[in-house]
């Protein structure tokens, strides 16, 4: 995701973030190309519209909702199959420092 600075992330008809689940815990799902988040509408997400995220977004808005839905942020799944799961302060400390490579 720093190479680019956009992800991508998936909404329902509605659009409400998808959200995951995993030991009954919920996850916010990104990916660093839409092929892939595409790939992943299987499993009651057919419906799901892909949405592109820039580093303002997740500033602005994501983080803000990762942090009122209680979630984990699963990285880079594939079809049904559970990506890199991590915490936010994870994400954002192995983001900042993929960023300062670029900068």
């Amino acid at each position: 995701m720093a190479d680019w600075e956009f992800f991508f992330t998936l909404v329902n008809d509605k659009g409400d973030y998808a959200l995951s689940q995993l030991d009954g815990k919920k996850m916010f799902t990104v990916w660093s190309a839409e092929e892939y988040a595409e790939l992943c509408k299987v499993d009651g997400w057919e419906v799901c519209s892909i949405k592109k995220l820039d580093l303002d977004d997740l500033e602005n808005e994501i983080i803000d909702f990762i942090v009122d839905e209680d979630c984990l942020i699963n990285v880079f799944p594939i079809y049904d199959k559970t990506g890199f799961v991590v915490s936010l302060k994870e994400f954002s400390s192995d983001l900042s420092e993929e960023l300062s490579n670029y900068s």
